[in-house]
C-alpha cells in the first residue's frame, strides 16, 4: 500500500486531494488484484453508502470499474485496466509512491548525517 506523509492516508489522497471520488480511486488502485462488493470499497475507502452511490455512476459512467462476479446478491467490482484512464491514474499512483519514497529516504539521509557529525 503507497503511504504518504500520514500513515493516514494514502500517497495518493495526500497528492491529487481527499474527496470521496478520490479515496475510493485510491482503495481500488491499492488492491486492483482483488475484486470487492460496494459495500466493502465503501467501507474500506471510508465513504458513506449514499456518497459512494453518487461516486459510482461517475466511474461506471468512465468505465473506470468493472463487474467481476457476483457471489449471492453481491456484485464484484475492480478497476477496469483496459480503461486508458486507469492505465493512466496507475502510472501516476507509481510517480507519486515514487516522489514520496524518495522524499522519506532524503530525509531518512538528513538523519544521518546529523547524528554522525554529532559523534564525530
Amino acid at each position: 500500500m503507497s503511504r504518504g506523509p500520514s500513515s493516514e492516508q494514502s500517497s495518493f489522497v495526500s497528492a491529487i486531494g481527499n474527496t470521496p471520488f478520490i479515496r475510493v480511486i485510491s482503495f481500488l488502485l491499492e488492491n486492483r488484484i482483488f475484486d470487492y462488493s460496494k459495500t466493502d470499497i465503501a467501507k474500506n475507502a471510508e465513504v458513506g453508502w449514499s456518497t459512494l452511490h453518487r461516486v459510482w455512476k461517475k466511474l461506471e459512467e468512465l468505465n473506470i470499474v468493472k463487474q467481476t462476479r457476483t457471489v449471492g446478491k453481491s456484485k464484484m467490482y475492480k478497476l477496469n485496466e483496459k480503461n486508458p484512464i486507469v492505465r493512466k491514474m496507475i502510472e501516476i499512483d507509481a510517480k507519486i509512491s515514487e516522489y514520496y519514497a524518495d522524499k522519506i529516504a532524503e530525509n531518512e539521509l538528513k538523519i544521518l548525517r546529523i547524528k554522525n557529525k554529532k559523534i564525530i
